[in-house]
């Protein structure tokens, strides 16, 4: 900062801060989470100089009537220190005390912090309570936790029952442990629900006793870990270019563009292996949807140390794992996008599983990109990134091409099973022919039965939630949209009610037009739970589970339902794209794609690559085990490229189509984008707005003499959300080309009309 900013800290000039010796002078600069952002540079009092550090909180004063905030610490500065001469040490002023006994945010990340402040033009301040949890914020405690033993005379009294295999499984772990268990992580350990552990508690085999301690991971006893797993030789030979890298301690980024059931996953944890034996942590981020308990079995059945972290943590287990892992306790951290942040100390790998997968792009300020976080970090640290993916998105495939990344190739699956055949099925014929169309077309209600009489397992993938997508007046044509956005209401036959998808608004469902008030209002478009009653009515026989977010809301029933379908007490397991990934059952004999064409003609340039991703994905489901697969994909596109490159198991020839036309009209990977969103819930006052900054935008460019095209401002493709409508432009540029300095230069002195809220999204991955 220069000494002009300084003054506008406080409304009146604080009293000069002096010490006896003139050049003797610390100072803690400081940056806050909300206006004024900083950075501001507060004296450190004498009796504050030993507490006072990078990374911890400070309560600051603020003006005249000297309002306290909490800042955070980012530097401290004395006369010796590079930046000494940004500091206006006649006008510092001391800070009241510091409030953290240690760093809450590892001093190593202040620069990674600074990187996504300046890269994603946001505050660093917000950026630092982004990598913090709120737990570890609030300091979050201890909880009372139920711990498990086994009784004292368990073993004679196990002979005087009927006990399952698993039950007694379940004994035979519990007894071996060093320490008691909670029941989750029996269960976790074992394998198994919480039936079985209730069962014996009942039998009075297992005691169960309360505790109040602190959260804690469970270390899996060394007889129970699992053993590596034989390699082929293409795993072998891309475990070899990884661990180069590693004993180097040397960064690089490896793609790895494996197909469905090549292995990918031994790899990783091979790499982590060598990573761990050199004394280093591993961080594996992975989609939310993949946090299943068979990714988390994976790892901690092969590792000693593992925290994972997800959505469904409390607070204090948040704040208990993360002081864990800042301590060096912990082996690998598991988890989604914020994972990247997670402060390892002693850094040796990051693996980002799944990378093409759109829930890496955060959708709030900052809008980072883990993948991206993840490249930075591991530069920083000079460490080594696995990227792996069946469908690899097409910036990371380019960047293998030109050399920028090292392309690892597993182009089979293990033990040399085939890939699933791939039939597609045109839905437009029963259409011109005039026949009824089912949601399930004849051709795979005849597969489904054909292989559950087998003995095998069916997986379905409708990525649309609610009974019917669209409410609409047959006479008028009128359809019910949400109040508060420019999208359809889905009707959801539980609870009889419409809801809004993105704004969670519900309003009951009218039995008349609420236009013309015809009474013969009509329920078009298939969700999941129309397409469950279906099944059930056709396949009464048959076991039907549906998995989605409106049945998935309690912690523990996606782990419930998965396990259950591995027990093959379900016969048909459907679901929206949360079963598309991570899932690895042997018995899935038959994968069905009901609608490849939900998200196939979305006014967003990656809809193609969105759709050929997914329905490869989920045809990756099947044929995993000797009984081999067959994948079913209905459509009213079959001719589509991406449809047809799924089918045939080919990225090749999808990257190959798709990558001319993108270079044509410069779009990523061979262009940058920006996106500038205005929102206000006044129409014709945030259209203005937009066109004030669009012009601001041209300015710039101009001035900076930067050659970059500006498309926009325009409605954005969903026009209100949330009450607000929305305008936006878009940004297109060279690859070199540094979008920020013109977007920064732009909104420098910018003022912003009451009632209008704008953001900037650095390569955006949601165009709507």
């Amino acid at each position: 900062m220069n000494s002009n900013d300084q003054p506008t800290l406080f409304d009146t000039a604080p009293e000069p801060w002096t010490l006896d010796d003139q050049g003797d002078w610390l100072a803690a600069r400081v940056v806050f989470a909300d206006p004024p952002f900083g950075p501001y540079d507060y004296a450190i009092p004498a009796e504050q100089e030993t507490a006072t550090g990078i990374g911890k909180r400070i309560y600051c004063p603020l003006g005249s009537g000297r309002r306290t905030m909490t800042g955070y610490c980012i530097d401290v500065i004395g006369p010796q220190h590079p930046l000494a001469h940004e500091v206006n040490v006649a006008r510092l002023r001391p800070f009241d005390r510091v409030i953290d006994a240690e760093a809450i945010i590892l001093p190593s990340l202040i620069p990674l912090a600074h990187w996504i402040s300046e890269y994603y033009l946001c505050p660093l301040g917000s950026v630092i309570e982004t990598i913090v949890p709120v737990g570890v914020r609030q300091q979050a405690g201890t909880r009372e936790l139920t711990f498990l033993i086994v009784a004292p005379n368990w073993q004679a009294a196990a002979r005087d029952q009927k006990l399952t295999d698993l039950q007694r499984s379940i004994l035979q772990v519990l007894a071996s442990g060093s320490a008691a268990m909670t029941p989750k992580e029996l269960a976790e350990t074992v394998g198994c629900t919480a039936g079985p552990i209730s069962t014996l508690r009942r039998k009075g085999l297992i005691v169960a006793y309360n505790e109040r301690v602190q959260q804690r991971t469970h270390e899996i006893p060394a007889e129970l870990r699992q053993a590596d797993l034989p390699l082929n030789d293409d795993q072998q030979r891309a475990l070899d270019q990884v661990f180069v890298a590693i004993d180097q301690h040397r960064h690089e980024t490896f793609l790895m563009n494996g197909i469905t059931g090549s292995g990918k996953t031994e790899v990783y944890i091979r790499a982590i292996q060598k990573a761990v034996e050199h004394g280093r942590q591993a961080i594996v981020l992975v989609p939310e949807i993949s946090l299943t308990p068979q990714t988390r079995q994976r790892f901690r059945a092969r590792f000693n140390r593992v925290a994972v972290l997800h959505s469904h943590l409390t607070p204090a287990e948040r704040s208990w794992h993360w002081n864990q892992i800042a301590q060096g306790r912990i082996d690998v951290v598991i988890g989604a996008r914020s994972a990247v942040f997670a402060p390892v100390p002693r850094l040796g790998l990051i693996v980002i599983d799944e990378e093409h997968d759109g829930s890496f792009k955060q959708d709030k300020s900052p809008r980072y990109h883990a993948r991206d976080v993840a490249a930075w970090r591991a530069r920083h640290d000079q460490v080594p990134v696995i990227l792996g993916s069946a469908t690899p998105s097409l910036e990371s495939f380019q960047r293998s091409r030109s050399g920028e990344y090292r392309l690892l190739e597993l182009p089979k699956r293990v033990l040399d099973l085939p890939l699933p055949d791939v039939g597609t099925i045109d839905m437009r014929i029963d259409y011109a022919q005039g026949k009824r169309v089912s949601p399930l077309s004849q051709k795979l209600r005849q597969e489904i039965r054909q292989a559950t009489s087998d003995g095998g397992q069916v997986i379905l993938l409708l990525n649309r939630r609610g009974y019917s997508t669209r409410v609409q007046c047959p006479k008028c044509g009128e359809v019910v949209y949400c109040p508060d956005c420019s999208i359809p209401m889905t009707f959801h036959r539980d609870g009889m009610r419409l809801a809004c998808h993105y704004c969670d608004h519900q309003q009951e469902t009218p039995d008349r037009c609420p236009k013309c008030d015809f009474n013969a209002i009509k329920f078009s478009g298939l969700g999941t739970q129309r397409l469950e009653e279906y099944i059930r009515s056709v396949f009464p026989d048959l076991v039907c589970e549906r998995m989605d977010t409106d049945t998935m809301r309690r912690p523990g029933s996606h782990e419930a339902a998965l396990a259950r379908f591995r027990n093959k007490e379900i016969h048909i397991l459907l679901g929206t794209q949360m079963i598309a990934k991570g899932l690895d059952f042997p018995n899935v004999t038959l994968v069905g794609v009901v609608n490849a064409d939900s998200a196939l003609h979305f006014p967003d340039f990656r809809a193609a690559e969105r759709t050929f991703a997914l329905v490869t994905q989920v045809a990756g489901r099947s044929g995993r085990g000797p009984k081999g697969g067959r994948v079913l994909v209905q459509t009213f596109s079959p001719e589509h490229p991406a449809i047809v490159a799924a089918t045939r198991h080919d990225y090749l020839a999808f990257a190959q189509r798709e990558l001319p036309i993108r270079e044509s009209a410069g779009f990523p990977p061979f262009g940058r984008l920006a996106r500038i969103i205005v929102r206000g819930q006044n129409a014709e006052l945030a259209r203005a707005f937009c066109d004030q900054f669009s012009g601001r935008i041209e300015t710039a460019r101009e001035a900076q003499g930067i050659e970059l095209n500006i498309l926009g401002p325009a409605p954005a493709p969903v026009e209100k959300l949330k009450g607000n409508f929305r305008f936006h432009v878009l940004l297109i540029a060279k690859a070199d080309v540094e979008l920020q300095k013109v977007v920064a230069a732009a909104t420098s002195g910018l003022e912003t009309p009451e009632g209008i809220q704008w953001a900037v999204d650095i390569d955006p991955q949601d165009m709507l």
